[in-house]
């Protein structure tokens, strides 16, 4: 089972200027295609027009609420809601 969830591409008016890094999209999926049938967060990032280009990070459920509570600790340094 492979779903996709939300997919994001950032573009470039949503880039800060003065920064060399590419402008990237983001996708999020679960899948459950591996040797132990366990179902896992896909979180994927890569450059815009790269597709096939990224990295994908395979999340544990323990992994994926771990990087849920870090991007909402750092809106709360930003000063935004979570």
């Amino acid at each position: 089972m492979r779903r996709s969830i939300d997919v994001v591409q950032l573009d470039l008016s949503e880039h800060p200027g003065g920064l060399d890094d590419a402008p990237v999209a983001w996708t999020v999926a679960v899948c459950d295609d591996y040797d132990d049938a366990e179902p896992r967060v896909q979180l994927t990032v890569e450059p815009l027009g790269g597709a096939g280009e990224g990295l994908v990070a395979h999340l544990s459920a323990a992994n994926a609420r771990r990087l849920r509570t870090a991007l909402a600790d750092a809106l709360k340094e930003i000063g935004e809601q979570p």
